[in-house]
Order: structure tokens, then sequence, then C-alpha cells
């Protein structure tokens, strides 16, 4: 038996364990299994490791995408380069009795074709707006540095020199940023009635609005900005796109 699994924390109506599940017997792998782990602590993720010597790999999600770097041994280079991971290749080492535990973002692959798509011209030549500084950020950050699109982001945590409060986001900044992206949990299911403190008024028809959320389906950020006819999507996509990726990096023999 080989064990994958997401850890988080809450773990409410998650996505992976029933893709996995489909994916996992689609391939004829019997011998494949995916759990949930809710971590309220990341301190409890060592004693998990030690509960078996079958794990394969782990998804990451809120709020340790950051934060689990620090017990992993190697990055690939997009998570080095993000400083976030949400994707964990394990190999157990059975004369040593440990793991030896490599770090992936394919929230950078999965993000990429999923937004790239939608850029127009307009898109290419403005500004986007990232609401949200945590490990889901990071990756967006990455795509838009390598696609030469400059940034700025939002933030209750002043992290950067190009951030700014919510408190600073005026109809200047909103006119000047065709592209925003909401990275914060924000309007998540059951809270679905939040949504970043932003001026929606000022968004318009150029406007490119993306939610990393995606359940609901329709978010309250992506409502109001519907509403004010800009171009919407939500993270489902990203979502099954990374998973796909998650799924080819556990099945490789690369490390």
């Amino acid at each position: 038996m080989i064990e994958f699994g997401l850890i988080g924390y809450p773990l409410n109506n998650t996505f992976s364990k029933d893709f996995y599940a489909e994916r996992f017997k689609k391939l004829g792998l019997s011998n494949h299994v995916y759990k949930n782990f809710p971590l309220s602590s990341l301190e409890d993720f060592e004693p998990l490791l030690k509960q078996s010597d079958t794990f394969g790999g782990f998804n990451v999600t809120i709020p340790y995408k950051q934060s689990i770097i620090t017990y992993l041994n190697t990055l690939s280079d997009e998570a080095m380069a993000c400083n976030a991971v949400n994707c964990i290749k394990m190999v157990y080492h059975y004369e040593h009795k440990k793991y030896f535990l490599k770090g992936y973002n394919t929230d950078v692959y999965g993000f990429e074709q999923s937004f790239k798509p939608l850029l127009n011209d307009l898109h290419k030549n403005s500004q986007a707006l990232i609401l949200g500084s945590g490990g889901a950020a990071q990756a967006v950050i990455f795509i838009l540095k390598k696609l030469g699109i400059r940034y700025k982001i939002a933030s209750r945590k002043l992290k950067t020199p190009n951030c700014i409060p919510y408190s600073a986001i005026t109809e200047d900044v909103i006119v000047n940023h065709l592209m925003i992206i909401n990275c914060t949990p924000l309007g998540m299911y059951p809270n679905i009635e939040s949504k970043p403190d932003i001026p929606y008024q000022f968004i318009g028809k150029h406007h490119l609005c993306y939610d990393l959320v995606y359940l609901p389906v329709e978010t309250a950020f992506l409502n109001a900005c519907t509403n004010r006819e800009a171009i919407t999507k939500n993270g489902l996509e990203m979502l099954q796109l990374q998973a796909e990726k998650n799924l080819e990096i556990w099945l490789s023999n690369e490390f």
C-alpha cells in the first residue's frame, strides 16, 4: 500500500480526496490510497510521518504552504523561487528509518496554464493587483514575473516595498491595474459572503478578475466583478491542473 494525502487546517469540502481516488482507480492503482490529514499544528507533521513507512507524498494547503519548508530536505526550482510548497514527494530510507522529502510548487503550473489564455493586449500592457501575500500568492507572482507583467500586492501584512494596505486601493489603483487576482481564502465555503475589501465600483469591462478560490463556483468577489462586466474566472481549472501535475510527480521515477 502506498499512501498519499492532504495536510492543512481546516480541511472542509476538499477536492483532492475524491479526485485522486478516481484517478488511482482509472489507472488501475489499487494499492494507492489518498487521505485527508487535518493538522491543527504543523508540529503534528513529524509524528504523522512516524505512523507509517508507506507514504508516497502529500499535498499542502492553507496555512502551511510556506512553513512546511522547514521540514523538507530539498526543493524544486519553482518551490525555491516561490518559497512555497503545495506538493511533497517522499522516499523512505529503510536503512536510516526515515523519509527523504522534496517540495514542489505545482500551483505555478496550474495558474499559468489557466490564466495565460485569458490575457489580451490591454492586460499585457497593464499591471496586476494581487490580493493577499501568502503561499498561494507566491505562485501568482512567479508567473507574472515570467510573463513580464508588473504587479502590486495588497495585504494586511506589509512585507515588501511593492506591498500596500487595502486602504490604499483607490480608484487610480483599480483603473491602472486591469488584472485583479484574489489569493486570499475570503469567500471560500462556508464563508461565502466574505470578499476582499476593495472599491469594486471602479472595476470595468476591461478588467480580468481571477479568484484562486473554487468553491463556490462564483465567489462574492467574482460576483461583484461580474456585475461590473469584468472578465472573471475561478480557481477550479488551476486546481485540476496542479492536481494532475502532482500525480505526474508522484508516479514518476525522478526525484
